[in-house]
């Protein structure tokens, strides 16, 4: 059953759950937007995605590029739960998972630290 949620909740979601960054790390957080879109039109299942250079990837030479991406998928994640508290949970372990990407952490780790 799909959840019905105005974008502008969703985005509220997004914004609580980049909240739930904590603060040492999220001062280390730079040259990085957040999105919010409907669906990714190539992998229509997908809920988040992370585009950018890693922070663990960026050398001496990281300068002039175009802000990395963290783009959460509204309808890919409405369409998976069943409750607006199911809804706050998926779009917590979405934001806090692609944020991890940003850091340098790899999928296989993110799954074992639950953020899968």
């Amino acid at each position: 059953m799909t959840v019905t949620m105005t974008p502008d909740r969703f985005e509220e979601l997004v914004g609580e759950a980049l909240d739930l960054i904590p603060p040492e790390l999220a001062k280390a957080i730079d040259n990085v937007v957040v999105l919010v879109e409907a669906r990714d039109e190539e992998e229509p299942g997908l809920l988040g995605l992370y585009q950018g250079v890693a922070l663990t990837e960026r050398d001496s030479h990281y300068g002039g590029y175009l802000p990395d991406t963290v783009t959460i998928f509204r309808d890919s994640i409405l369409d998976i739960c069943a409750s607006e508290d199911e809804v706050v949970h998926e779009v917590a372990v979405t934001v806090i998972h692609e944020i991890a990407h940003y850091f340098g952490i790899e999928e296989d780790r993110l799954h074992e630290l639950g953020w899968g």
